[in-house]
Formats: structure tokens, sequence, C-alpha cells
């Protein structure tokens, strides 16, 4: 396990992409890269490239999806670790995860019924709200 304090010599800082598939933030280093160039990394504030060096006290949000991690850097890894030994690296100050939706499952088909009928499938289209009548005219 490599862990630095981030002193003040050239050793003080980590790349923004191996820290967060360090702490396990991301699963794959290629994840991470791909986050940062994407623009869905930040720190403090800024949008920042896979090499930018990450350093303790920094502010790092991460977009994973509908969510955004906010994660404070404690200290500082260059190879990934263990999870009680990642939570020690960070404070996260991320909003809790928001609520799943109660969404109703998709209708299933029985099984050997083949594809729905035009008559089957007009219904469904009513029952999930799509079926205006514009389409028997050629409007979409």
């Amino acid at each position: 396990m490599t862990v630095d304090n981030g002193g003040n010599g050239a050793g003080g800082s980590v790349r923004t992409d191996t820290w967060l598939w360090s702490v396990r933030l991301v699963k794959t280093r290629s994840q991470a890269t791909a986050a940062c160039r994407a623009g869905h990394v930040r720190v403090n504030g800024a949008r920042v490239k896979p090499a930018h060096p990450l350093r303790p006290g920094d502010e790092v949000r991460l977009r994973q999806g509908i969510r955004e991690r906010i994660v404070e850097v404690r200290k500082l890894v260059r190879k990934r670790v263990g999870a009680p030994v990642a939570a020690e690296c960070l404070v996260d100050n991320s909003p809790p995860p928001p609520p799943r939706e109660a969404v109703a499952p998709p209708g299933i088909r029985d099984r050997g019924t083949g594809r729905p009928t035009k008559r089957d499938r007009r219904e469904l289209e009513r029952l999930r709200g799509q079926w205006e009548g514009q389409r028997e005219h050629g409007e979409a």
C-alpha cells in the first residue's frame, strides 16, 4: 500500500484518475480517465484532465449517471487499496442518493404468445399514454 501524506516535496500529488480508481470511486482506471476526459470530474470547481495533480484538501466532484459524488481528499494513494483504507482517504460530502421511484415493472408477456397483435399493441400504447391516434394519419 502506498499512502502519501501530501508533503511539500515532489511526491505531494497524485494523478486525478489514479486517485479516483485507488479510493474505489470508479471500478477501473480507464473509467476514471474517460470520466475526466468527458468533463464529469471537477476539482475545486474546475474541469480537469486525467493527469491533473490532486493534493490533500482538494474537493473532487464526480458525476456518475444522475448522481454527483462530492468528496474531499484526505490522503493520497497511488495504488488501489481496500475499502476500509479507501474510506480513510476521503471525506464523502455527497448528498444522499435520490430515492428510487416506484416504477411499475414492465409488462411481461406469457412465454410462447409471440409478438403482440396490432390490437394488443394499441392497447399497450393506450395504457402507456402514447396513443393519440396521430399515427393513423401519418403524423408522428
